[in-house]
């Protein structure tokens, strides 16, 4: 049986993770469930093009550089990935604000070969977002669009296996490299502050776009019945709960099953799971993921809803399938700060169940 790991939590969270722990209630904080062994197959798609880039961008490095970028394979630090706050912000790796133009150019260059248009748009205005904050006076000296880090965990090479990860405030993408296939994307973090923008410079920017308006639009279609059925709590989700360490252990099965859904609803649903799963990576690792989500029983996917559906009001939500989790939470009454995660619960972090 895999050991649990305690996870130490800050004061200033502990409160958060409290009332997250309340909404949820006794059923999902459960000993971990027995999960179907999702094999680590052929992956989700080549590898060698990041691959190459990753040794591109470690080729312009300097060794003092390559050794603060550089941690071992399935170590301490690549277990405890982490997108919140802590350490004056700062994660371990290499940050942007520590490189040249050039090398800078080549991380962006980098994070290209993972990740779609899309994807590389929410990244920056994920990044951008500590800037906004900054300039209003959010501890301006620890927040930077350029205080993300770049690390690399392994040795990146054709024949190896290897992880990278990119990492800040807000932001915690992890890809694992096997014999030069990507075999996970996960976890995925893509959070946001604030995540509506009202004035200045970058008025009516909104980073988590279909994770609110899809996820509102859903729940806004389902009948009384459905509600009834879907709706976990009237209290919203203040955080997620499948942190580092606990990335397997929340995947009870709450609420309403896609089986009860209409079709409209149903394709929704879909789309919802896509802006988690896929909308951010390459065509060929999206075709990867869409594989991956097929394993598990579509109509055993269920949703589940936590607070009200008003506008510019703290909610929350929970999908569950046979293989993944996707968790959503509010962490101000307002709905500006928000927290995501996206788990591949067959792979977590490139490690097969």
């Amino acid at each position: 049986m895999r050991m649990m790991r305690k996870i130490p939590v800050n004061p200033a969270r502990r409160g958060l993770l409290g009332s997250a722990a309340a909404t949820i209630g006794v059923a999902a904080m459960a000993p971990a469930l027995q999960l179907p062994a999702f094999a680590a197959d052929a992956g989700l798609g080549p590898a060698a093009d990041f691959t190459g880039r990753a040794q591109g961008f470690l080729a312009l490095l300097s060794p003092g550089q390559i050794k603060t970028a550089s941690f071992p394979w399935n170590g301490r630090v690549w277990r405890d990935w982490n997108y919140f706050g802590g350490g004056g912000l700062i994660k371990p790796g290499l940050r942007l604000e520590q490189m040249s133009g050039a090398q800078q150019t080549a991380a962006w260059d980098l994070l290209s070969a993972v990740f779609s248009e899309d994807g590389i748009r929410k990244t920056r205005n994920v990044m951008l977002l500590q800037d906004v904050l900054a300039a209003k006076g959010d501890s301006p000296s620890l927040r930077s669009s350029k205080r993300f880090s770049f690390a690399f965990f392994g040795t990146p090479g054709p024949t190896a296996i290897w992880g990278f990860r990119h990492e800040g405030h807000h932001l915690s993408q992890s890809i694992t490299v096997r014999d030069n296939r990507i075999v996970s994307v996960t976890p995925s973090s893509f959070s946001s502050n604030p995540n509506r923008i009202g004035s200045g410079a970058h008025k009516g920017l909104v980073t988590l776009h279909a994770e609110t308006q899809v996820a509102r639009k859903l729940f806004g279609d389902l009948d009384a019945r459905q509600v009834l059925t879907a709706r976990r709590s009237a209290r919203p989700m203040t955080n997620i709960l499948s942190w580092s360490g606990s990335e397997r252990d929340n995947a009870k099965k709450t609420s309403i099953a896609m089986a009860h859904l209409k079709s409209a609803q149903r394709e929704l649903l879909w789309k919802l799971i896509g802006a988690y799963a896929q909308d951010h990576l390459k065509p060929a690792l999206s075709a990867g993921q869409k594989g991956r989500l097929a394993m598990g029983d579509p109509e055993a996917i269920h949703f589940a809803w936590y607070g009200p559906n008003m506008p510019e009001r703290a909610f929350g939500y929970r999908v569950v399938g046979d293989n993944f989790v996707i968790e959503f939470g509010s962490v101000d009454p307002d709905a500006l700060h928000l927290h995501t995660i996206y788990h591949d619960l067959g792979n977590v972090l490139g490690r097969s169940a």
